[in-house]
């Protein structure tokens, strides 16, 4: 199986060579790989005692972080090294201010690519977050002796690790890696009926994340006055179901304060259009004006959603009625505002937990959705309490990454 799998990341690796023809993103993550070796010879040497931390993507980025800030602190002369799979993490994170001494993309899984990257350095520690397994990575660290951790692990059923072809990687997990730390009960069992009994469950570190929010700083400059004691929605991370959703609600509602915060700030010019009397957050800081009539405000700054979940009164997360994947609603749940998404969310057990709780609800239509939205400002004692589960249910979390360090440490 081993030769087959050679021949899909080969396969992989000239579908995406090809598709970058044509698309932005992916010709980044091909022209960022050939520089990530450059990357870690001219930062550390052979002696180097290296913490690795790899992420799929940003949400992944963000789920690990917590873990490699406490690893941090306890081995302040190890030196960090972080990697994506994916552009869309890479561009988000590298612009930032963090802790790693390198950023930079995962090597494509070829062995002879993998050797001479991982030959580098020494690694003490590396981890991958919620789900990202490469053949030769693996089996790699664990030549190099390397303590190899899963965090924030997701199995579900349809992962390939439960079909007759999954299970020679499944021996391989078995043999390679140390510890699974679970996000849920169920990806413990489904680890465990392919015997991958090295696991226990220790929660999602997310909601360490989230909860660390709330003790910050959250001011945005003038959006209090943008609101001015109105009620506010949020749109996070909006898509065009979202977007629909709040031409319903300006419509309907006309004495509610609307923030719309794009997925991409490509979109900022279609929402213009769509909202032509919309204010643009770039622009209102120009603004002398502690009263603003306008109903909507558009976001075109990145890194401010987070903090303007602080203000507002219900939420609506994008990405969930479709599959490119819900967003993250814990931001907005640990707030105490109550999360409206759609259906789209496999892949988001907290979901379902948060839906459960009373604090969160999906629908399949964005028309449903709004509708209900609308009912919520319109009901008092049903967003109040909306409001008060969706905080109850981050805050009783367990602290995921205080039982992984204990692990870790042991």
């Amino acid at each position: 199986m081993s030769f087959l799998y050679n021949i899909f990341i080969s396969l992989l690796i000239f579908g995406m060579k090809v598709f970058s023809l044509f698309n932005d993103k992916t010709k980044k993550g091909v022209e960022g790989r050939k520089q990530s070796l450059d990357k870690v010879k001219a930062a550390f040497l052979p002696s180097d005692k290296v913490i690795w931390m790899h992420a799929a993507s940003l949400g992944e980025y963000e789920q690990g972080l917590p873990v490699l800030e406490k690893l941090k602190e306890k081995y302040p002369d190890h030196k960090i090294l972080v990697t994506f799979f994916s552009p869309s993490g890479y561009e988000n994170v590298v612009k930032k201010k963090h802790i790693a001494d390198v950023i930079c993309y995962l090597p494509f899984d070829k062995k002879s690519t993998v050797k001479e990257f991982v030959s580098q350095f020494n690694i003490e520690l590396f981890f991958t977050v919620k789900y990202d397994y490469w053949y030769h990575l693996l089996a790699e660290l664990k030549n190099q002796d390397a303590k190899i951790y899963v965090i924030s692990a997701l199995f579900y059923e349809r992962q390939a690790f439960f079909t007759s072809y999954g299970k020679w990687f499944v021996k391989q997990l078995r043999k390679n890696v140390d510890w699974f730390f679970h996000q849920t009960e169920f990806s413990f069992a489904l680890a465990k009926s392919v015997g991958l009994s090295n696991s226990s469950v220790t929660g999602d570190t997310r909601f360490d994340r989230v909860k660390q929010l709330r003790s910050r700083d959250n001011y945005v400059e003038c959006i209090s006055e943008f609101i001015s004691n109105h009620q506010t929605i949020v749109f996070g991370s909006s898509w065009l179901a979202e977007e629909k959703m709040a031409a319903v609600i300006s419509q309907k509602n006309r004495g509610v304060k609307i923030i719309m915060a794009p997925h991409d700030l490509k979109r900022v010019s279609h929402l213009k259009q769509t909202f032509p009397d919309a204010l643009l957050y770039s622009e209102i800081k120009n603004i002398q004006s502690s009263n603003f009539s306008e109903q909507l405000l558009i976001i075109d700054s990145i890194g401010l959603l987070s903090k303007l979940y602080s203000y507002v009164d219900v939420a609506v997360v994008g990405g969930g009625f479709h599959d490119a994947g819900l967003h993250n609603i814990l931001e907005a749940a640990t707030f105490g505002v109550p999360v409206i998404f759609g259906n789209h969310y496999r892949k988001n057990p907290e979901a379902d937990d948060l839906i459960a709780a009373n604090g969160g609800k999906s629908f399949t239509e964005e028309s449903a959705a709004a509708d209900f939205v609308l009912f919520l400002l319109n009901n008092e004692e049903e967003l109040k309490a909306m409001s008060e589960n969706a905080e109850k249910f981050v805050a009783e979390k367990p602290n995921a990454t205080h039982l992984i360090l204990q692990k870790i440490l042991s």
